[in-house]
């Protein structure tokens, strides 16, 4: 029988350019969830390597077999019996690397990867700019992943933005669904909050995201503030910008019981948009 209750953690960190150093930042941290009753456990997006420059990228990552930073976190996780969700690591993928997600079940055994779908290229009004689409290559399939408490969503960072994603998975049975992050200052101060909340709210699910906070090495400032949110949208969890570890009890049965009160999932119907052109005038005439 499946139990409707575990203990999630969100693994908040401050990655940097040394990816050996965040492997062992992101095992002391996810031990310390399991010593504090976590039975799973998430890292942030780029959890293995944050680092702007393009030609380091390509040094410092290598394909999917030989990363250490998972390697790692599957030993973790067999060895502290505990769910572990990679938030997403960089895996070398011929002449671009993707940003994969990975669910590591109990035995430390991979159940599922993610690849990020919706990647970020966006010029911001400070002046920042982002085109992360000439590094990475996107993915094509959503992943809604078994676990012992239901089905778990996956989804990573600027995909938050995307509602039907969320509204996808919800359908195809996940009850919990996950947008781990490296979320700019900027935008996560003035979006953060509310996307996940809405996420939450429009499905009826939680949403569990770890966050990278801070000033990094290569020079950006991610916002932090991992966050685990109810399906009704309340904030059971959240951290602030320095790492650490921030614990909720889920409830999967909540999400039942949400859906039954607003169930916008089952009264959702498909529809098509008419566009209505103004009436036609002769211009000539008017001018």
């Amino acid at each position: 029988m499946t139990s409707t209750r575990f203990t999630a953690a969100c693994v908040q960190m401050r990655s940097g350019r040394d990816v050996l150093k965040n492997r062992d930042d992101a095992v002391a941290l996810v031990r310390e969830a399991a010593s504090q009753g976590a039975h799973f456990a998430q890292t942030p997006e780029m959890t293995s390597l944050v680092c702007r420059d393009r030609a380091e990228l390509f040094d410092k990552v290598g394909p999917e077999a030989q990363d250490p930073v998972l390697a790692a976190l599957r030993e973790v996780a067999r060895e502290r019996n505990i769910v572990v969700q990679i938030g997403s690591i960089a895996v070398k993928e011929g002449d671009k690397v993707a940003n994969r997600a990975f669910l590591i079940g109990q035995d430390g055994e991979v159940i599922a990867s993610y690849d990020k779908i919706h990647l970020y290229d966006v010029d911001l009004p400070n002046g920042e700019s982002w085109r992360e689409s000439a590094t990475y290559t996107g993915g094509a399939s959503a992943v809604a992943a078994e676990t012992p408490w239901g089905y778990l969503g996956m989804t990573i960072c600027y995909d938050v933005r995307f509602a039907a994603l969320y509204k996808a998975l919800a359908d195809n049975g996940a009850s919990f669904l996950s947008a781990p992050a490296a979320f700019t200052r900027q935008t996560g101060e003035a979006h953060w909050h509310v996307l996940h909340r809405a996420r939450a709210i429009e499905t009826g699910s939680f949403m569990i995201s770890a966050a990278q906070g801070g000033l990094h090495e290569d020079g950006r400032e991610t916002f932090g503030h991992s966050v685990i949110i109810d399906p009704w949208g309340r904030v059971l969890a959240e951290g602030g910008t320095a790492p650490g570890v921030f614990l909720a009890e889920i409830d999967t049965a909540l999400v039942a019981d949400v859906r039954g009160r607003i169930p916008t999932l089952k009264n959702a119907r498909p529809f098509r948009v008419e566009v209505v052109p103004t009436i036609e005038t002769d211009r000539a005439a008017i001018a």
